[in-house]
């Protein structure tokens, strides 16, 4: 995510460390770094030690949500939706797109059920309609990293999709930082850039073709659409949480990693890019 929205106003000592960042950066690099050997170290061992990674973050990611939404009096049947995480990414992993679908209506189905017996109502219609869109856009869109993993090649999909994610965020970070000048969206995130988007481009497209050419083997210009279309589907799903997090007057989804926020907040982009990585792939490669 390439949002560096400022620290809360009176912390001098983060603000002297990052004036124009707006966030800890020694923190944020330390913990980005440390993720992104965690991420690397289950791929490298076994893909199941990634499953369980990627279940365990997308459950912090709901209950981080779920958390969120009762500012808004919203309350998330978690329990259900936890359960039904688990059976949508393990069964997306081991079955397929189909896996995918039918897990997913479980999961709303057991969420809109286990609300109901709880009242009827407006409120319970809230709750349920509430649990249908954190389904879709949690374990749902994480399905699809799934998915690649599958793949007999696998492993290095899902890290190339991992580092377009970096690229696209270090891209635009760095550039916004350096010469931000033209918001991109100022009502919903003032300090994302034109300039930022900018360099999301380059990085993510020099990324994108290392990775196509000596990862995958595959041509150039798939590495130039996944450069495209990855910082395009990142800032979409970016501004996307930042209208979330706007109506809900937060500024950060939760406070579980130092220097980034919530884990929502870094799984944000990923999210809604992953379904269009996973296609562009499966179709091209």
């Amino acid at each position: 995510m390439t949002d560096t929205s400022p620290t809360a106003a009176g912390d001098s000592t983060s603000a002297a460390r990052a004036p124009k960042a707006g966030r800890n950066l020694p923190v944020a690099i330390a913990v980005g770094l440390g993720l992104l050997a965690l991420v690397g170290a289950s791929l490298a061992f076994r893909p199941e030690f990634f499953v369980l990674l990627a279940t365990v973050a997308v459950g912090a990611a709901l209950w981080e949500l779920a958390q969120a939404f009762r500012r808004r009096e919203l309350h998330l049947p978690l329990l259900p939706l936890l359960v039904g995480t688990v059976g949508i990414l393990v069964s997306s992993y081991y079955s397929g797109p189909e896996a995918l679908l039918v897990s997913f209506m479980l999961t709303v189905a057991g969420a809109v059920v286990w609300r109901v017996i709880d009242g009827s109502g407006t409120a319970a219609v809230r709750d349920a309609a509430a649990a249908t869109f954190a389904a879709a856009y949690l374990p749902f869109m994480a399905g699809f990293v799934m998915l690649m993993l599958a793949a007999p090649d696998g492993r290095v999909r899902v890290l190339l999709f991992i580092l377009l994610a970096v690229a696209n965020d270090v891209g635009g970070y760095v550039a916004g930082v350096l010469f931000g000048r033209h918001p991109l969206a100022p009502s919903v995130s003032p300090k994302k850039s034109w300039e930022g988007l900018a360099g999301s481009f380059v990085l993510a497209t020099a990324v994108g073709v290392v990775g196509a050419v000596v990862g995958l083997g595959a041509s150039p210009l798939i590495g130039v659409a996944l450069g495209v279309l990855a910082p395009l589907t990142a800032t979409v799903g970016d501004l996307a949480e930042s209208m979330i997090k706007r109506d809900l007057e937060l500024k950060d989804m939760g406070s579980l990693l130092p220097g980034h926020g919530g884990i929502l907040d870094r799984l944000d982009s990923m999210l809604l890019t992953a379904p269009f990585v996973y296609v562009l792939l499966a179709l091209a490669v």
